[in-house]
């Protein structure tokens, strides 16, 4: 066995940034299956174009850089990890199976992973994938003595392969993992440590490597527009089957207007979050609006650490004063759901004995005179006018705002752009000076993440919220590879949570995207990403 030792290193948890920005979502109509439900079995699958809400990533491997929408629909059509989501089905969470691995086991201790290759599987480049080639990759995003290392990979492949501290080849189709500490979600993990070809990163160099990106997914590069455009091949080789798309192209459109005049003239074919308010003139013309429930949240979080905030009772209080169904259903259009507790809806943690608050103003009045302020106090909230994931943040706050004047509660609202918000955040601040900040996240979509939410001395801004026995629940979640035992222990933390009130809960988005009549095939997960292998677009 060849080993790679890593010195045991404090995470840079820099991925957080990268799951504050995850996509959208929006709903109103049916989940599932797209149109017609068909695969079609034609030679040529035609050109899918999308319409995404932001700029698009980084395309080398983990460097990324637009959530988990650039995620979705450039780095995971490119390249795969020794994992990957089965994205087949509608009608539960995604779970995590085979990709470049196709079995693996943990040893006793309970850190050392065995994953065994699949066989047969090539790079775009026509190189074959080994033993050597995930190394090879390892060495790139946790050995700074690589010549292939750079500190952006290494920043990018923290949260995921941050805690690994020994790699190596047993054999072709063997390698050895071994974590610093137990980890009961690092197959998971492993899904978003991409592979790329170590062959086209040789011949590139790695600050080369974005323009010419290599590795084994369903879609090969063939030009792009940094930030702006890209566009991909069918992979013919692809070890899964060819995908039927010939082409796909993605296209960074962030203002919701200009994407629904794009779907409507026919320079895209897709649009990832329609406006809501464009939603039944869109199904009006043909257009079909997937949605369905996954992990998103879109909330408040309060500065439990000083002021009313510090008092649960008071943000309690908040809660019982938000009209979630009216906003859910008059201003996001059925789009969203009433987020009654912490656990979104679409998650393995969610359960329905755990939905707590109701809009109750005469509760929220009580609870703030018990508290001390039964005339209400003034606070602020910083908000993103836009980001992916975020909805259309500005009116859903407003909505939240007038509901929180009801019961005395007077909140100012302080816009900023999503990247200086997130920046702040990652710097243990709030932009504007705020006492809370309103954003949408996802929590179970990267089981890793969650302790950085509702953790005890996140590096990130978290409204300084603590539970002992929340951390107890994460520690002991995240160590148990059974994932039986690892939900329990989530739910029951997440119920906790919702009991301590350290955010506001709003609404859970539904992920809609509104497609062309002529596109065929989507399976709607409950998921931010998605498999595009199956769909078609008729000529």
């Amino acid at each position: 066995m060849t080993h790679h030792h890593r010195p045991p290193a404090a995470r840079r948890h820099r991925a957080l940034a990268a799951v504050l920005l995850p996509i959208l979502a929006v709903a109103g109509c049916g989940t599932g299956s797209a149109a017609d439900g068909g695969s079609g079995g034609a030679a040529s699958g035609g050109t899918l174009v999308i319409g995404a809400t932001g700029k698009l990533p980084n395309p080398d491997t983990v460097i990324g850089g637009a959530g988990y929408e650039g995620k979705r629909l450039v780095s995971f059509q490119l390249y795969e990890g020794l994992t990957r989501y089965d994205l087949s089905r509608s009608d539960g969470p995604s779970e995590i199976t085979g990709a470049l691995a196709t079995s693996w086991t943990v040893a006793k201790d309970r850190r050392t992973w065995t994953f065994t290759l699949r066989k047969g599987v090539k790079f775009q480049d026509g190189t074959a994938f080994d033993a050597d080639a995930v190394v090879f990759n390892l060495d790139r995003y946790l050995n700074k003595k690589s010549p292939y290392y750079t500190d952006a990979l290494g920043a990018g492949a923290s949260e995921y392969a941050g805690d690994i501290t020994q790699y190596g080849k047993l054999d072709g189709d063997r390698i050895r993992l071994v974590t610093k500490e137990p980890n009961g979600h690092f197959p998971q993990d492993l899904a978003h440590v991409l592979i790329a070809s170590p062959t086209a990163v040789r011949k590139t160099g790695s600050a080369k490597f974005s323009e010419h990106p290599v590795g084994t997914g369903p879609f090969k590069f063939v030009r792009q527009k940094a930030g702006e455009q890209i566009e991909l091949a069918r992979f013919d080789g692809y070890w899964r089957g060819a995908p039927k798309l010939d082409k796909l192209v993605v296209k960074a459109l962030p203002d919701a207007a200009a994407r629904t005049a794009a779907l409507r003239s026919g320079a895209v074919n897709w649009i990832e979050y329609p406006n809501p308010d464009d939603i039944p003139a869109l199904k009006a013309d043909g257009v079909n609006v997937l949605t369905n429930a996954y992990d998103h949240l879109w909330y408040w979080i309060l500065d439990t650490g000083a002021g009313p905030w510090k008092d649960p009772r008071v943000r309690r209080a908040a809660n019982y004063a938000i009209d979630r169904e009216a906003i859910a259903e008059n201003l996001l259009h059925g789009t969203a759901e009433p987020a009654h507790q912490a656990a979104p809806h679409g998650t393995f943690a969610y359960d329905p004995a755990n939905d707590t608050y109701r809009h109750d103003p005469a509760k929220a009045r009580r609870l703030l005179a018990e508290a001390g302020y039964p005339h209400g106090f003034a606070t602020s909230v910083t908000v993103p006018t836009g980001g992916s994931g975020n909805l259309v943040p500005v009116p859903i706050a407003e909505a939240v705002q007038r509901d929180l004047a009801a019961v005395g509660i007077k909140a100012e609202i302080r816009t900023t752009d999503w990247t200086t918000l997130i920046g702040a955040e990652a710097k243990g601040e709030v932009a504007r000076g705020s006492q809370a900040v309103a954003q949408s996240t996802t929590l179970f979509q990267s089981e890793a993440l969650l302790p950085l939410f509702i953790g005890t001395g996140s590096p990130f801004w978290t409204g300084h919220y603590s539970n002992p026995e929340v951390d107890k629940l994460l520690a002991k979640a995240g160590a148990d590879a059974d994932r039986a035992s690892r939900e329990a222990a989530y739910t029951q933390a997440l119920k906790l949570v919702t009991a301590d009130a350290p955010w506001l809960f709003v609404v859970n988005d539904r992920n809609p995207r509104a497609l062309a009549p002529t596109v065929h095939g989507l399976v709607q997960p409950q998921s931010w990403f998605l498999d595009l292998t199956t769909v078609r677009v008729d000529r």
